[in-house]
């Protein structure tokens, strides 16, 4: 694992108006709608028609980003799974030896979770990520923060 920060992408720093910019820039790939992956379960399925559509609305997605979407959108699927779980049988059952025992699917709910949260901060859907994410529309050619995105002739 690399020490420090995470890197800022340019687009980043050129909107909070940074002039310390490494001496090359990160690709830009084009806004694009991936598909949904036939393999995520009905619950992920139904969270990524819900966020695609918001995400590519605000820049955010490309098919660059499937497979992070979709490991996201499976992460609430195992969620929810779980959750419905917990909720039927209830947060502490009968262990093997007859006694009681916190229900195992607690634990699966807690890592699905802690997947989700990890894939909205890099996507920028918690309300601290958030604050770090400005989305500069490439739609204007006279944009100063688009200048070292557009493409060379």
């Amino acid at each position: 694992m690399k020490r420090g920060p995470k890197p800022v992408p340019t687009v980043l720093k050129l909107a909070r108006g940074s002039r310390r910019i490494a001496g090359r820039i990160e690709p830009q790939p084009e806004p694009s709608p991936p598909t949904c992956p036939i393999h995520l379960t009905e619950a992920a399925k139904h969270e990524w028609r819900t966020i695609a559509p918001k995400l590519m609305r605000l820049g955010l997605l490309t098919e660059l980003d499937r497979a992070a979407l979709a490991a996201y959108c499976q992460a609430w699927g195992d969620w929810i799974e779980a959750r419905r779980a917990i909720k039927l049988s209830g947060t502490v059952v009968k262990a093997p030896d007859g006694g009681l025992m916190l229900n195992p699917y607690l634990k699966v709910a807690t890592i699905a979770a802690k997947q989700m949260h990890e894939f909205l901060v890099e996507f920028g859907l918690t309300p601290s990520s958030r604050t770090r994410v400005v989305v500069v529309p490439r739609t204007d050619p006279d944009d100063p923060k688009l200048r070292f995105f557009r493409p060379r002739a």
